[in-house]
């Protein structure tokens, strides 16, 4: 059944990403915002979406669907697809490439397949559980990084003016103790990237389910280690993610950055 949900999700990926691809650098029409304005929402978005969750219902009529732009439909079969059918929507809007559709299908357990799709490159990462991760059909591996002050990490910034001000707090902390830090505006690429080893980790703090479900499967299954970011507000918990040699020292430092800029031990926050 598994190889039937990951062909399911890859067909749908690809058919998502020729979409937005035909639609990328072409004239801003359809343009609303959502939680706040810079949380913005296309006719693309909500395009892909439908032409994702269609061909989902062809094939698992009976399976519950959560989407981004949509929310969640329920199904009975106890399996669950989870959507976000572009990912970087800021970036596809400025004409940035690097942006991508991210698919995965869960039971109750966890992710049974993910798929993440930049369909600029033509780079589709792909992973069943149990079974590692690809890209492209070939094996990935997370970096074999172990010393933190030479990696590079990924992070991301909430839309919530509240949260992007206690990212920001926590950055003289980590920024001087890694190689450099990247903020591209895709998680879901970002993920992948640390699957592939091209990000050495990556965090953000109040990821939705659509954000990383299929990104953290690719990381397991790639041999990295994920764990919960404590929240920096409203938007709840978020993701660290990261390939294992300097897991627990990043962990650490983003620990010791958080109680610093909020005067509390985050993982007591964890722990409430």
């Amino acid at each position: 059944m598994s190889d039937d949900l990951l062909d399911l999700a890859v067909t749908a990926a690809r058919a998502a990403g020729t979409l937005l691809r035909e639609r990328f650098r072409t004239p801003r029409t359809g343009v609303d915002t959502k939680s706040t304005p810079t949380d913005m929402v296309t006719d693309a978005d909500r395009a892909a979406e439908g032409l994702i969750k269609e061909g989902i219902r062809s094939e698992q009529p009976d399976d519950s669907i959560l989407g981004e732009e949509t929310g969640e439909a329920h199904g009975s079969s106890g399996r669950r697809w989870v959507i976000d059918p572009l990912d970087g929507t800021t970036n596809f809007l400025f004409g940035i490439p690097h942006w991508a559709v991210s698919i995965a299908c869960e039971d109750a357990e966890s992710a049974l397949v993910g798929v993440v799709y930049d369909p600029l490159r033509d780079e589709l990462f792909a992973a069943r559980r149990g079974e590692g991760a690809t890209l492209n059909g070939a094996p990935i591996v997370a970096s074999d990084a172990k010393d933190l002050s030479r990696a590079l990490v990924g992070t991301g910034f909430s839309y919530l003016g509240e949260e992007r001000h206690a990212a920001a707090r926590l950055l003289p902390t980590i920024l001087p103790r890694v190689r450099d830090l990247r903020r591209a505006g895709a998680a879901s690429l970002d993920l992948a990237w640390v699957a592939d080893g091209r990000l050495d980790a990556f965090y953000e703090s109040g990821l939705a389910p659509w954000d990383s479900a299929a990104g953290r499967l690719l990381v397991a299954e790639a041999g990295g280690r994920l764990d919960v970011m404590p929240a920096l507000g409203p938007s709840g918990d978020g993701l660290l993610a990261s390939a294992p040699g300097i897991f627990d020292a990043l962990r650490d430092l983003i620990d010791r950055g958080l109680g610093e800029a909020t005067g509390e031990s985050p993982r007591a926050r964890l722990a409430r």
